[in-house]
């Protein structure tokens, strides 16, 4: 399976599924003209993902929790549809034994992104930490 990197635009987040350096990341802006079309790839990736887990997979995250993280600035209502997909597949994930977390990335002074990140963690019932960025 290969990693999937999308660079960012000044309508899209970058995106990071990088399986070699363990590095799973969407930073940015998030609101593509053509938000299915953008957020598919990611969303077949994360299912292929789950499919091809194993029980090696799950050893090597045993004392090596996997980070997922969440870096949005903004993302508009038809973004949101799709994160949340995302989030369900990597409950998916999660619930199939990988040792993982979520740690969502909020401006300090933006309670709302805060906020939204608690939502979103109640829906899924996955761990998030909310880290503050600077």
């Amino acid at each position: 399976m290969k990693s999937l990197i999308i660079e960012e635009t000044q309508a899209t987040p970058k995106v990071i599924l990088d399986l070699l350096n363990n590095n799973y990341e969407i930073e940015g802006c998030s609101r593509p003209e053509n938000v299915r079309e953008f957020y598919l790839p990611i969303i077949e990736w994360l299912k292929e993902y789950y499919q091809n887990m194993d029980d090696r997979l799950i050893a090597k995250h045993a004392d090596n929790q996997l980070v997922f993280k969440f870096k949005l600035d903004y993302f508009n209502s038809s973004s949101a549809k799709f994160i949340l997909d995302i989030l369900i597949l990597i409950n998916k994930i999660y619930e199939k034994g990988l040792n993982m977390r979520i740690d969502w990335y909020y401006d300090e002074n933006d309670d709302d992104m805060k906020e939204v990140g608690e939502e979103l963690s109640e829906v899924v019932d996955l761990q998030f930490e909310y880290v503050v960025m600077k």
